[in-house]
């Protein structure tokens, strides 16, 4: 079977979209009717293996693949529930374009694509091509994200273009680079596993990624296990030693923790001057946080200080995690590398149980960070230098001058550049930031100024896509082919086991067909199916940290279990878990890597008479994901979570307010308010209340607070006030 589009134009050839590509039609013919095929997890960044079984060429069930390196036969409930998405009745199955009334109604891709171009086309005609921009997403697969990077910035002329990966990992990414020299997570799951002392900051991993937990808890070496966190949360209720900071305390606190290591005599010194630099200057920076000023900024006695710097001294495999809770700060990229300080300083990095490791959230959140062709030009290089350009222009054998010479406009500035009239038209891929972007009804007032808005998604029904000009019905996960990459680096490969519905098609496929209409297609010839996509990264990847010269195709990539970067010719893959760092040589030209600090920064929002709560956001409970887009249409998981939105709160304030668990009270900030349902328990301290993100009103509250250095949001810490209803 064939699809085949309306010549338009100049354009009189036909383009064929074939079935095992891009979602159409039947299934691929590797597939037998009644069998079972292996394929990553499309959820979070764990990146387990699944299972599918087949009936009829339809995947009826989903189980845990028990030999894969990542979960070793284990799934959350979420992996359990993957395929009951993909029938949901409210998947988008025809483009659907809003008329003249207002309404959205049915068209065929022949109009949508020519609207979709038309459109676009005329903004950059009268506006210039930066009055344009694209926000994708962590959830697509690599393939995808390579070619709509080359298709917008090369073929479209489009400068500015990110991704919703800058709501959860862009703090690691803009650490990683200054303090190694590139964006290398140097870890392997095995590390869980192989530690003694485990620190984990601003990490529910117990839920957050219930598999990695389930990891620590096969470690046979009693490992002694440290929660750095407001809240008491179900991994810090686990853990040896939770220290329960006060909120965006976390770098005074790291650094506290330095000063006692440094005081002591507990550090590597042979280590620091062989492999580090900037280390003397950063001993004097923290020389003032000393033990008393340390406990009274984070609230937590001395004791527990030296307690915890003891257990990191003592220890011979210390690792370092981190999530959201540090990613998502006002000053986040300065507290994972106060993180990544002590690991250096230690010692504890490239070798097992040891590291300084980011945990992403999205499935192919790493995927984007050096493939997807937005915020970095392919393979981790940069937009603004030449001779980056020149290499990628090379590779690729396109003009030089097709590739932006700067760097593309961070989400939030993307944003803004819609307040202040720069971005006339926007294109949301596989995202719903009506939901999830901070200060929520601010951006859904922006969205009302464009001149064309485009959501491209496997739902119709999204608060994003029902504001939407245009909407493109795309394929799920499980309905097309390629690869994911995971937190520890691990290409995995995405296989198609189920039909799209009804006119759905792969990204890929609306990418390809965009460029037909556009008038690019030669430009990108080459980029013809998923696995030829592939072919084209390995080329660009090579010399780079990311190297992946060495896999051969995706067969080569299941038959080891998924295969981690770099991979070079002749890589010994064997034991198939693999570290960075292990010579000591990190990626700055001289090898070593930075010592990288700051004097921390209050939040740019108070807590007062009139906000005297701290609203603290994150995620629920294992079986809610993201906005609940997917998790919702699942039955099993809806009974897993509470349906209506709650407010957890502590004893001590229910007390006072004379509230009890099940009450309604009103939420409060600055920017709007919402109404929730009353959880009394001792997760939270005193005039702190947590909100999980997963419910549409929490980004009511929350303020556009940047990191300075990662554009990222600050989603964690806003004032807020209480109130009866």
């Amino acid at each position: 079977m064939s699809f085949f589009v309306a010549n338009t134009g100049s354009l009189t050839s036909e383009l064929k979209l074939t079935d095992g590509a891009f979602g159409l039609g039947r299934l691929p013919e590797r597939l037998q009717p009644n069998s079972v095929t292996d394929l990553v997890c499309g959820f979070c960044s764990t990146g387990c293996g699944l299972t599918a079984h087949l009936q009829d060429g339809q995947a009826v069930n989903l189980t845990p693949t028990a030999e894969y390196p990542v979960n070793i036969g284990m799934a959350c409930p979420k992996g359990w529930e993957a395929l009951t998405p993909l029938t949901a009745p409210d998947r988008a199955t025809k483009p659907l374009l809003r008329n003249q009334d207002g309404l959205l109604e049915e068209a065929n891709w022949d109009i949508a694509i020519q609207t979709f171009c038309n459109r676009f086309k005329q903004i950059q005609a009268t506006h210039g091509n930066s009055s344009v921009a694209f926000i994708s997403t962590g959830q697509i697969v690599t393939e995808e994200m390579a070619l709509l990077g080359a298709l917008a910035k090369f073929g479209m002329g489009m400068v500015h273009g990110d991704g919703n990966t800058r709501q959860c990992m862009a703090t690691s990414v803009a650490a990683y680079k200054q303090s190694f020299g590139f964006d290398a997570p140097p870890f392997t799951y095995q590390d869980f596993e192989e530690s003694d002392v485990i620190v984990l900051v601003g990490s529910n991993l117990c839920i957050a990624h219930p598999i990695m937990w389930q990891r620590i808890l096969r470690n046979p070496h009693s490992p002694r296990i440290i929660v750095i966190d407001p809240r008491t949360t179900e991994t810090a209720l686990a853990a040896t030693q939770h220290l329960a900071i006060l909120p965006k305390s976390d770098l005074t606190f790291l650094y506290g923790i330095a000063n006692i290591l440094i005081q002591n005599g507990w550090i590597n010194q042979p280590y620091i001057d062989a492999h580090t630099e900037g280390f003397e200057e950063f001993k004097t920076h923290i020389k003032e946080f000393d033990w008393q000023a340390v406990a009274a900024a984070t609230g937590l006695r001395i004791s527990e200080l030296i307690h915890c710097a003891e257990a990191i001294a003592h220890g011979k495999r210390v690792s370092f995690w981190w999530t959201m809770g540090v990613n998502q700060s006002h000053e986040g990229t300065r507290v994972a590398q106060a993180i990544i300080n002590l690991a250096l300083m230690t010692g504890n990095i490239g070798r097992p149980g040891t590291g300084a490791n980011s945990i992403t959230g999205q499935c192919n959140a790493m995927g984007s960070r050096l493939f997807s062709n937005t915020t970095n030009l392919f393979g981790g290089r940069d937009f603004a230098n030449v001779q980056h350009r020149q290499a990628i222009a090379e590779r690729l054998n396109i003009p030089v001058s097709v590739i932006p010479d700067e760097n593309s406009l961070a989400y939030d500035q993307i944003v803004a550049g819609i307040e202040s009239g720069q971005i006339k038209g926007l294109w949301f891929i596989g995202t719903n930031p009506s939901h999830s972007w901070i200060d929520q009804s601010a951006l859904n007032d922006l969205l009302k100024k464009l001149d064309f808005l485009v959501v491209q998604d496997m739902f119709y029904t999204t608060e994003t896509a029902q504001q939407a000009d245009l909407i493109l019905p795309a394929a799920a996960w499980g309905e097309k082919e390629g690869t994911f990459v995971n937190s520890e680096r691990r290409i995995g490969v995405c296989r198609k086991i189920a039909r799209a519905p009804g006119e759905a098609l792969a990204d890929f496929a609306i990418f390809r067909l965009i460029a037909h209409y556009w008038g690019c297609a030669e430009l990108l010839s080459e980029w013809s199916s998923p696995e030829a996509v592939f072919q084209i990264l390995k080329r660009l990847s090579a010399g780079q940290p990311c190297d992946i010269t060495g896999i051969r195709d995706y067969r080569m990539i299941a038959e080891n279990g998924g295969i981690q970067w770099p991979c070079l010719d002749n890589e010994d893959l064997a034991s198939n878990q693999r570290r960075l760092f292990t010579d000591g040589k990190f990626f700055h030209p001289n090898q070593k890597a930075r010592f990288c600090f700051e004097a921390p920064r209050f939040p740019e929002e108070t807590i007062d008479s009139e906000y005297p709560f701290t609203l603290l956001t994150g995620r629920g409970t294992s079986a809610q994901w993201h906005t609940q887009t997917r998790t919702s249409k699942s039955a099993v998981l809806r009974q897993l979570y509470p349906e209506e939105i709650y407010v957890e709160i502590s004893h001590a304030d229910a007390n006072r307010l004379k509230v009890k668990t099940g009450d309604w009270i009103g939420v409060r900030s600055r920017r709007g308010s919402l109404q929730a349902r009353v959880v009394i328990a001792g997760t939270v301290q005193e005039m702190q209340i947590f909100i999980p993100m997963h419910y549409r009103e929490t980004n009511l509250l929350t303020k556009s607070s940047f990191d300075p250095y990662s554009r990222q949001p600050s989603y964690k810490y806003c004032a807020v006030a209480l109130f009866k209803p």
